[in-house]
């Protein structure tokens, strides 16, 4: 058949992946042809805005970088990497939940002492966190593997930053439990911010009218053996934007009250003047087993 029409395209399309040999592919190529060209007779989409597409998703793909993924960031600000985490994720029972990974997650750290000061340097109101890791029945998990990593008082992750490569990570680290389950550190209190709007991304939100801002977080990734790694955030409640958040990573369960505190020393001992504040928040793992994320971008 040469004489095709919006009415028998698509079959034809669907039957050129019939001889692929992975069964998964074919299907999901087949699915996302059909739902494509659905889109394009629903919308009865013209060749201008067709264009406009293909120019968006080359500008999307060249703004990324070593240090920049921004189809992360387009799939995080549709909706989509919060859809295929609910997917993935529907039976949670009673273990912590779920969020997106975010586009800059860096890869493993090397391991950091309990207690450690993760914000060498860098200005903020002081923040201590304390956490627990257990399972369900909530038995402490010693030598649970933990990476964190949060933004800085302006909003900015440090592989944002144009010195990342010679000054190394800031406000990330990973940490092992002790026998009881337990890791804590020091760093600052994370502040709301927008997500990079320099780039296509950005320049879809500000045509659709949507604002750009995120509440203010600490990501966790926990691993143990034997259990389903967690990828999650802890969100700092009272936060403006906790139910406006643009890439929908909010979870009431993951809202946590982080206390002022005016003693003269943190739970590691350590001496401070002024106020600082503590969050705590503790983890529960599921059963089973799971791909741990890789790094998206070569630097990290």
């Amino acid at each position: 058949m040469t004489n095709f029409n919006e009415h028998n395209l698509t079959d034809e399309v669907v039957r050129s992946f019939a001889n692929t040999p992975n069964k998964r592919l074919k299907f999901l190529i087949e699915e996302t042809v059909k739902s494509l060209h659905d889109l394009v007779r629903r919308t009865e989409l013209t060749f201008e805005e067709w264009n406009q597409a293909i120019e968006f998703l080359t500008r999307t793909g060249q703004t990324c970088t070593p240090l920049r993924q921004e189809f992360i960031l387009l799939s995080d600000v549709l909706g989509v990497s919060m859809l295929v985490d609910a997917v993935n994720h529907r039976e949670r029972e009673g273990a912590t939940e779920t969020t997106v990974l975010g586009p800059f997650y860096v890869g493993e750290h090397r391991v950091t002492p309990h207690g450690a000061n993760i914000s060498e340097g860098i200005d903020g109101e002081v923040m201590f966190v304390q956490s627990r890791v257990t399972d369900l029945a909530g038995k402490p998990l010693a030598g649970a593997e933990i990476d964190v990593w949060h933004a800085d008082d302006d909003g900015f992750y440090d592989s944002q930053k144009a010195d990342y490569a010679t000054h190394g990570p800031s406000l990330r680290a990973r940490f092992v439990t002790d026998a009881d389950g337990r890791f804590s550190f020091r760093t600052i209190l994370p502040c709301s911010y927008p997500i990079p709007t320099d780039g296509p991304v950005g320049d879809l939100i500000t045509a659709t009218q949507r604002h750009p801002m995120r509440p203010a977080h600490v990501h966790f990734l926990v691993k143990a053996e034997g259990y389903e790694p967690l990828i999650t955030h802890v969100f700092l409640d009272g936060d403006q934007y906790l139910r406006s958040d643009v890439v929908f990573g909010v979870k009431d369960e993951l809202i946590a009250r982080v206390e002022p505190s005016n003693e003269a020393a943190l739970p590691n001992g350590e001496r401070v003047s002024g106020p600082w504040y503590l969050m705590t928040y503790d983890f529960q793992m599921k059963p089973g087993a799971g791909l741990v994320p890789r790094p998206m971008m070569a630097a990290e």
